[in-house]
């Protein structure tokens, strides 16, 4: 699937990822709509891609469903989405103040899993109505976010990990339920990338972690996230399997 004039929503859109993202699908000609619960932050993002803002919470679906009707109305049917939206949590399940961390879990798992599996659900079925635009039937293709703490997460990244994991291990059976429609399934796991979520960092953690960065030994830029994104979309052969993006990285236990 080509990006030239093909329409795009990207949830996380605001920074990081997400816009990064935005700024290569919509360099490759394609029409981006830029998702984030910060509308102010979308707006920046799609005033400087020439697409369209969209402040929405990945968690509310019946808001989700408003905003996918909205883009379908304005630029068509969204034929690529690519989910970026998360947060980062850090929370031990027992933490020295003997605190339970059941409800930060639980907002991990809406945010990351819940909010992912609402918006590929909802895209999904735009995409499914629409007419296929090349000689294999293809319909769309949806790119999720996952991490590598679903394989190597560190002490605090339970409730993390977990949401992670739980987009990894979606990934083949959406794609296996979904390629009778023409629609390719896949995840995308970062390792340590230059992002608001990764910039509160203390240095000497950064440093403690980056030892772990066998080549190149630094911090993933986000413009390489979107580049195995593009790659993604424009590769037919890529579906149900996470790609892990770390440069060989293995995170430690701390």
């Amino acid at each position: 699937m080509i990006l030239q004039d093909i329409s795009v929503a990207i949830t996380g859109a605001g920074s990081g990822l997400g816009a990064a993202t935005a700024r290569r699908f919509a360099k490759a000609g394609a029409r981006v709509a830029c998702l984030d619960l910060s509308e102010s932050a979308a707006q920046r993002t799609a005033e400087e891609v020439g697409g369209a803002a969209y402040g929405v919470d990945v968690t509310n679906s019946a808001a989700i469903e408003v905003v996918f009707g909205e883009i379908e109305e304005t630029q068509s049917v969204p034929r690529v989405v690519v989910n970026c939206a998360g947060i980062g949590t850090a929370a031990r399940i027992l933490p020295r103040d003997g605190s339970l961390t059941i409800g930060s879990f639980e907002q991990a798992l809406r945010v990351n899993l819940l909010g992912t599996y609402s918006v590929m659900n909802i895209a999904a079925r735009a995409m499914a109505a629409a007419d296929p635009i090349d000689a294999d039937g293809a319909r769309g293709v949806i790119i999720n976010t996952a991490s590598v703490a679903f394989e190597d997460g560190q002490i605090g990244q339970a409730a993390y990990s977990a949401s992670k994991g739980g987009i990894v291990s979606m990934t083949l059976p959406a794609a296996r339920e979904l390629a009778r429609f023409g629609i390719r399934v896949m995840a995308i796991a970062p390792g340590l990338f230059e992002t608001s979520m990764s910039a509160g960092l203390p240095d000497d953690i950064r440093a403690e972690i980056l030892k772990a960065v066998p080549y190149p030994s630094r911090m993933g830029d986000a413009d390489e996230y979107a580049q195995l994104a593009q790659s993604i979309v424009e590769n037919p052969m890529l579906n149900g399997t996470v790609i892990r993006l770390d440069a060989a990285a293995r995170m430690p236990i701390k």
